[in-house]
């Protein structure tokens, strides 16, 4: 992460771990004051680097649920078009471009598979994806 301080990125890295984290409790671990992390937050959100906190939920507490990533392959000039689409997915928890035989990369979501189906049909209909694979994520071993 150019232009970030060691301070930055230890902070980062505390609240990847705990988003939720005191500020006290950061100052501590990081060996500074209160004030100089809830300043270098606030630089941090100024800044675009950090763009929201989020809670982690237990995996097992989402039974039921259907997690997976879906690749998409896009036709020609389209893919702001499949971006803008696919932006309307409550489902799709996260949305990368990539490099290599895929342009774009989705973390679904979803309530069952019938939901989960359905999301696929939906993706596969919009206007320039020509090609998906999509893997279910079965259980997590690292976090």
């Amino acid at each position: 992460m150019a232009g970030l301080s060691d301070i930055d990125q230890r902070l980062l890295a505390l609240l990847r771990k705990d988003g939720r984290a005191p500020v006290t409790r950061l100052a501590s671990a990081l060996e500074v004051s209160r004030a100089t992390v809830a300043a270098r937050m606030e630089a941090l959100e100024a800044r675009g680097v950090i763009t929201g906190y989020t809670v982690r939920v237990r995996e097992g507490s989402l039974l039921g649920q259907v997690r997976a990533v879906s690749f998409i392959e896009v036709e020609g000039r389209t893919t702001d078009h499949v971006i803008s689409e696919l932006r309307g997915f409550e489902e799709i928890q996260a949305l990368h471009t990539t490099n290599g035989g895929w342009d774009l990369v989705a973390e679904i979501l979803s309530a069952d598979l019938a939901a989960f189906d359905d999301v696929l049909r939906r993706i596969r209909g919009i206007e320039g994806v020509v090609n998906s694979e999509t893997s279910l994520l079965l259980s997590s071993v690292l976090r």
